[in-house]
């Protein structure tokens, strides 16, 4: 098991600590789990006091043991209950701050009310805003994680290639993909920030079912396997002749990739088969513009303007139901910023991590698309996932 390097861990509470000063924060506490694995390098259960000048605290109130040793960071001190908290800060030089900020973007209002009732003289403000921020930009160490994770999960798409055969259910190629990517160091989970916000590896679907809309905020959904998880691989069996639809999330060592290639046994209708390629167009025109400083907005009306093109838009990004962006940001969760969206007006800047996902939702049909993950360079966008990106017809 690797653990986060000391060095690392105090380069992006520094970043942290300049965003704080820049928005007038005395202090921001950390909870929330991929925060606090980001900024210490451990998800035990805990508190990060983080001072917008000086040294953190870390308490700690269960795993103590194993905090200590995934967390290099120090001090680190156990806790028993949240009473305790304002005393130890006292004891560790933290005064209580006036401002203090929170991930207000996922803090429950109940917890919310209990920190009031702690700090009862400190205002609270936001800081999921200045977290995301710090997070969006990758660093060295980050970028190492995500390379190996794209390699990794390239390996997964030619064992689907090996293994899918006409007739078995969706969810038996769900888990001929799963088990492999298991056997080679998947967690399994993929992190989504926000409220109700669930993902099991991702989405396989096929056919008619592949095209079955949802509660997903992706432009694909899913029929599933029942109504409490209504997305992704259902028990319907794969047919010839139709889409084969694998949108995986890949996570090794902590970080994400998200890749989508199209599978087919037989050949695809050329309908399907020319909208493919339109999404390939739209990879390749948004590869040509992005270049740091370009507007993220921009680069998404690109791909409208080239859907409209080609008399595609009813079907761009979902069926009826559409999503009003072409990427997204991702590392230790899925939505991260930034995001290539309708009026998110965003630079790009070198160190971002993006996957574009132009896709193409046809009722009663399938969806066609591509999805690769991209490292924002300082020449433009470097490619990680690398598998063959034309339907793989077999």
């Amino acid at each position: 098991m690797h653990f986060t390097p000391l060095q690392e861990l105090e380069f992006r509470i520094q970043r942290l600590q300049q965003a704080m000063n820049a928005k007038r924060l005395e202090m921001v506490l950390v909870m929330e789990n991929t925060d606090l694995f980001y900024f210490t390098g451990t998800a035990q259960a805990g508190w990060l006091f983080v001072p917008a000048e000086g040294s953190p605290l870390l308490l700690v109130r269960r795993d103590v043991a194993r905090a200590e040793q995934e967390c290099p960071l120090r001090p680190l001190l156990p806790v028993g209950g949240y009473r305790e908290i304002p005393v130890l800060l006292k004891t560790n030089r933290l005064p209580i701050p006036e401002t203090m900020g929170m991930e207000l973007d996922v803090l429950p209002v109940k917890e919310f009310w209990r920190y009031q009732q702690i700090f009862p003289q400190t205002r609270i403000d936001d800081a999921s805003g200045i977290i995301r921020q710090v997070r969006m930009i990758k660093t060295a160490y980050e970028i190492e994680r995500i390379r190996q994770s794209a390699v990794l999960h390239d390996r997964m798409f030619s064992h689907v290639e090996s293994v899918l055969r006409e007739g078995m259910t969706e969810v038996e190629l769900a888990a001929e993909a799963e088990a492999f990517s298991r056997r080679q160091g998947h967690q399994g989970y993929a992190s989504f920030r926000g409220f109700n916000m669930q993902l099991f590896y991702g989405h396989l679907m096929s056919g008619p079912h592949a095209a079955v809309s949802s509660c997903s905020e992706s432009p694909t959904g899913g029929l599933g396997i029942a109504p409490s998880f209504p997305q992704s691989a259902s028990l319907q069996p794969i047919r010839r002749d139709t889409p084969v639809l694998v949108d995986y999330v890949g996570r090794y060592n902590s970080y994400m990739v998200d890749e989508t290639r199209i599978y087919v046994l037989g050949r695809l209708p050329e309908k399907l088969n020319r909208a493919h390629r339109v999404a390939l167009d739209i990879q390749a025109e948004i590869i040509r513009e992005a270049r740091p400083g370009v507007n993220g907005a921009y680069l998404y009306q690109r791909s409208v303007d080239i859907v409209n093109r080609a008399g595609l838009s009813e079907y761009y990004m979902g069926y009826g139901s559409h999503v009003s962006f072409v990427g997204h940001g991702l590392g230790l969760e899925l939505n991260e910023l930034p995001v290539l969206a309708r009026g998110f007006d965003v630079e790009m800047e070198p160190g971002m991590v993006l996957a574009l996902e132009p896709k193409f939702v046809f009722p009663g049909e399938g969806v066609v698309g591509i999805e690769n993950t991209f490292l924002m360079t300082s020449l433009g966008l470097e490619k990680l996932t690398k598998c063959p990106e034309e339907v793989i017809a077999l």
